[in-house]
């Protein structure tokens, strides 16, 4: 008998303007996730971006139209352009990237 092949494959990008590092990167990272098929989502959690930048809560797969998935899932390369394009724009408790950014110059000093 032969060993079976085995299958490596990214499911997932992190795209943040903030250091893996940093205290406070998760809450401004988005992820490009996998969805199957080819397609790829912009995620904040469990809301996923359209190709304007707009956040919708994403549905259980069972509830998806498909007008819903059209507008929500993208090639590999589109995810992450649109990944890098909101992810300057997040917020956090009302904070923004920039000021993020200027808290973890404050606290190197």
């Amino acid at each position: 008998m032969t060993d079976p092949e085995v299958f490596v494959r990214p499911t997932r990008y992190d795209v943040s303007c903030l250091p893996e590092d940093d205290i406070n990167a998760r809450p401004y990272t988005l992820t490009v996730e996998y969805r199957g098929r080819g397609l790829w989502a912009v995620m904040d959690g469990p809301y996923a971006y359209d190709a304007d930048g707009v956040k919708d809560y994403e549905l259980r797969p069972s509830e998806r139209e498909g007008d819903w998935v059209a507008k929500h899932r993208f090639d590999l390369d589109t995810a992450l352009a649109l990944a890098k394009k909101v992810a300057p724009l997040m917020t956090c408790n009302g904070h923004t990237v920039t000021e993020a950014l200027a808290d973890r110059e404050a606290r190197r000093g």
